[in-house]
């Protein structure tokens, strides 16, 4: 039933009648296929992408704003992808993997999806434990459980349904989005910035920096994640309803990845304006970075970017928790308890935190991990996205295709480089 849906473009959800279409809804309709996006997007302005580039711009300036830059580009066709196979096939990726994959390869991938969901909340809980040490003086492992016990809250709103969650997790973002913001106007940003569009690197370091920053931009659980939020949003009943749902779908992924970017890009343009080619210690680290903007900006400044990334902190975890239930229910049709899962997650971030481990060191390194895990979740959504009988009208032209192929194959070599410098000319 579901592949006859999807062959004549219908989308699993709530239905319409085709008599009162969605165009006629005016921005109510809109309002009905919105939000999935920004839920993905808390993702891409994660704790780990505070520690990449803050420690970008602090170590090379402008050099690797033309990556923030493109990794946001390439998250906007990504999640695009994303939205549209569970808009038109009413499943999710792991769903579909799990259906059109070999057993041991399904199980395989979902096993790489779940140390990739630690290594997301290792990101996120620390994040959210160094904020509250910042702000409040809390010891990191107790700020640690905190975020822990914060992200099943938010997780709980989603007994009420979805907007619940997705409102919150919009609050938390524009809590992140404001504190960057005014963090960057007390900074300001020089003409010379336009310097760092041009793409280039600065030797091994730069690169492997580079990837931590993709990795922490292009997240693989929120390409699992993103089909699972549209899957069963709305029912459309005629070609207007999926020409409407798909074109609102794609403003929604522009608005939400697009300012995701602009967070982005104020993390490092921060970083590079007031650290850069300083003798200032420590501004690679997030304590170090907190510490310097209330000695060279002022305290109101510091205490902004602290605020932004404990509200990075809180809802990322939130969502990387409820993408690993996403996960696991799709590769292997099994669901624990979701307090279960927040331990079993939950868990080495403690352990991090107890040992005493750098947390900038330890959220970049976290962000490396993940980047090797994208093309796990980019190469099926490829596939999938460009066959007309899982997609029907919402198929992939030929140029989206050819260009999603591109992006896959720069991630898997970028990776695939990265790996040879750090195991063989590293050793």
């Amino acid at each position: 039933m579901a592949d006859q849906e999807a062959a004549t473009g219908v989308v699993a959800g709530r239905p319409l009648a085709e008599g009162d279409p969605l165009r006629g809804l005016g921005w109510r309709g809109r309002l009905m296929v919105a939000g999935p996006a920004f839920v993905a997007a808390i993702a891409y302005i994660d704790p780990g992408n505070f520690a990449t580039n803050f420690a970008a711009g602090s170590r090379y300036g402008y050099l690797l704003l033309w990556v923030v830059i493109a990794a946001n580009v390439l998250a906007m066709l990504i999640q695009n992808l994303s939205a549209k196979l569970g808009l038109a096939t009413g499943r999710n990726l792991a769903e579909l993997c799990r259906e059109r994959f070999r057993r041991p390869v399904s199980w395989g991938m979902w096993v790489q999806a779940e140390i990739v969901a630690i290594a997301t909340d290792l990101a996120e809980v620390i994040g959210g434990a160094v904020a509250l040490y910042l702000l409040f003086g809390i010891p990191l492992f107790t700020g640690g459980l905190i975020t822990g016990v914060v992200a099943f809250g938010l997780l709980a709103l989603q007994s009420r349904g979805h907007r619940p969650f997705e409102r919150a997790v919009l609050l938390l973002f524009m809590i992140v989005l404001v504190g960057l913001l005014y963090t960057l106007g007390r900074t300001g940003v020089p003409g010379e910035a336009v310097t760092g569009l041009v793409p280039r690197f600065d030797g091994t370091d730069s690169l492997l920096l580079a990837t931590g920053m993709l990795g922490a931009t292009v997240m693989p659980h929120v390409i699992y994640l993103h089909s699972a939020l549209t899957q069963r949003r709305l029912r459309a009943s005629g070609v207007e309803q999926q020409r409407f749902i798909l074109r609102t779908t794609r403003l929604d992924v522009f608005v939400g990845m697009g300012t995701a970017g602009i967070v982005n890009a104020s993390m490092l343009l921060i970083a590079a304006v007031a650290f850069a080619g300083t003798a200032i210690p420590d501004t690679d680290t997030i304590e170090g970075v907190f510490t310097a903007l209330g000695t060279t900006v002022d305290g109101w400044a510091a205490t902004a970017f602290a605020v932004a990334l404990l509200a990075s902190g809180f809802a990322s975890s939130g969502v990387g928790t409820y993408a690993g239930q996403v996960v696991m229910q799709g590769f292997i049709r099994r669901r624990i308890p979701i307090m279960l899962r927040r331990a079993l997650t939950l868990a080495p971030a403690l352990l991090v935190l107890g040992l005493g481990v750098n947390p900038t060191e330890a959220l970049v390194w976290s962000q490396v991990v993940l980047s090797f895990g994208i093309p796990f979740a980019l190469i099926p959504l490829v596939l999938f996205t460009r066959r007309r009988d899982l997609m029907g009208s919402f198929v992939n032209n030929r140029w989206t295709t050819v260009a999603a192929v591109a992006v896959a194959a720069v991630i898997v070599v970028l990776n695939a480089f990265l790996l040879v410098q750090l195991l063989i000319v590293g050793s």
